[in-house]
């Protein structure tokens, strides 16, 4: 066996066994009248105490610490969290009962995990549930299905739970999307993200906002499929973070984050086309696609508030942008979002769409796919002044996806030289693009003002000014010189 192929069978072995979804109490309240999983559900009251250091030095490493107790059993649980991780997700963890509520740290491999935290190790936030599970046996698989009803508490906050857990136990992980599906016809299920030791770590802060993208653990080892994978489900914790935040506001931060997230989970599908063998590619970028340009309205009427120059203007825009934050919502609680976050999951962690193409080196894919966009950057910005929009809109496109791309594989490059040359190139990256990205809303400010039926309201026009978008225009060409004599990293 080759060391590829054997890179690989010890990668599918970690193929993910677990799935959330989150309800609304009036949802969870249906689905236990329906209750399509077969049996009566056997009911726990539970309470876990999470601990960590008054620095949270566990949570800082990806460690959470609990002690649970269900009747009189208590279980003392040690987590390795996958920060990767969207909803289906694997990780270590580390069980042993214990006598009372006080941590025991005496079991070598847990004693070199939490290093010297031991003796500072103290309560943070308790969560109590009641828990239905059930143990649901179908076409040769069985899944422990676990639905929890209750809250966290961190001193005097509290934030409900209202959560369901499908963990398969035996056979193939397609059986938990099928019964992920199941639930969804009977009540609207998101697909969850957070543990409940982060959300009570999330408690103790101040109230969660937009969510930037964070860079994905990735290592040269590791095939161009596993790599895929792990920045794919990056892309959807980010989005689902961001549109639950959108859920308690219209923060426009959110809504931006929300569809970076989008653009970024599409670019990684275009930039790693070749790894698959599957015509569930194409709809599932299709429907992407979609659910980014349901974002899109809404994202530019924020941009255009933010550059308008009345107060007629502004204030037309505001009542525009209501509307559009109401189709967002609706767009985001549909049946077509919620199924495709579901496909979505389940073809990126089963993964039997990969082609040979992933027995080639992460490096070695990384740096084609580098080459690659870099020439169309180069090449198409060669002359941006005289080129028309549309030609610009395919560079700052391509554009896009270098930095996409830069970001993704970051994690590659790690020497001091390379961390240093990363640095400059993304710089570079990034003004070229806002450069260009300030081209592109003056492009589309004429068609989106007239879909408004804003063009003759005063202070318009300036939103696309031809004195503006000359001066922009020699930005932009001296934005991309310097990219092009910016030293690649990658070489």
């Amino acid at each position: 066996m080759t060391h590829n192929a054997k890179r690989r069978c010890a990668e599918d072995t970690m193929q993910e066994t677990e799935l959330k979804l989150e309800l609304s109490r009036s949802g969870a309240g249906s689905l236990l009248k329906k209750n399509p999983f077969g049996a009566s559900p056997t009911i726990l009251q539970q309470r876990s105490i999470y601990f960590d250091t008054p620095g949270r030095d566990l949570s800082k490493r990806g460690l959470s610490l609990r002690i649970r107790k269900s009747g009189n059993e208590r279980i003392q649980t040690v987590k390795a969290s996958n920060d990767a991780a969207a909803g289906s997700f694997a990780r270590e963890e580390w069980e042993r009962p214990v006598a009372d509520d006080i941590p025991v740290l005496d079991d070598p491999q847990i004693r070199g995990l939490l290093a010297e935290a031991g003796p500072r190790l103290a309560p943070l936030f308790e969560v109590h549930v009641k828990r239905h599970r059930w143990n649901v046996t179908d076409s040769g698989a069985t899944v422990e299905v676990a639905l929890d009803l209750g809250k966290v508490v961190a001193a005097d906050r509290e934030a409900p739970v209202c959560e369901i857990e499908l963990e398969k136990k035996v056979g193939s992980p397609k059986a938990l999307f099928a019964l992920a599906r199941k639930v969804d016809l009977i009540t609207p299920a998101h697909l969850g993200v957070l543990s409940k030791a982060e959300r009570g770590y999330r408690l103790l802060d101040s109230a969660p906002g937009a969510v930037k993208s964070a860079a994905t653990p990735l290592s040269s080892e590791m095939s161009a499929a596993t790599a895929f994978a792990r920045i794919a489900a990056a892309c959807l914790r980010q989005f689902r973070l961001n549109e639950t935040a959108l859920g308690w506001s219209h923060d426009a931060e959110a809504l931006h984050q929300a569809r970076v997230s989008l653009r970024r989970l599409r670019s990684l599908f275009s930039i790693c086309k070749s790894l698959f063998d599957d015509s569930r590619f194409d709809h599932l970028r299709e429907e992407f696609k979609w659910l980014t340009s349901e974002l899109g309205d809404a994202r530019n009427i924020d941009v255009m508030i933010d550059r308008a120059s009345s107060e007629a203007l502004s204030s037309r825009l505001q009542d525009a942008r209501d509307d559009a934050y109401v189709a967002v919502e609706a767009s985001l609680s549909s049946v077509r979002a919620r199924s495709l976050m579901i496909d979505a999951i389940e073809w990126i962690s089963i993964r039997d769409w990969r082609t040979q193409s992933d027995e080639q080196s992460l490096s070695d894919f990384a740096s084609s796919v580098f080459d690659k966009f870099w020439k169309k950057v180069a090449k198409g910005g060669n002359n941006l002044i005289d080129a028309d929009d549309e030609t610009r809109h395919k560079v700052r496109i391509a554009a896009k996806k270098l930095r996409y791309a830069a970001e993704f594989f970051e994690p590659l490059y790690n020497s001091k030289a390379e961390v240093k040359r990363h640095r400059r190139f993304i710089e570079a990256m990034k003004s070229l693009q806002d450069q260009l990205g300030n081209l592109n809303d003056i492009a589309t400010a004429p068609d989106l003002l007239a879909a408004l039926e804003l063009s003759d309201v005063a202070g318009a026009k300036d939103l696309f000014s031809a004195e503006e978008k000359s001066k922009l225009l020699d930005d932009a060409a001296e934005a991309h010189d310097t990219f092009v004599n910016t030293r690649r990293f990658w070489r």
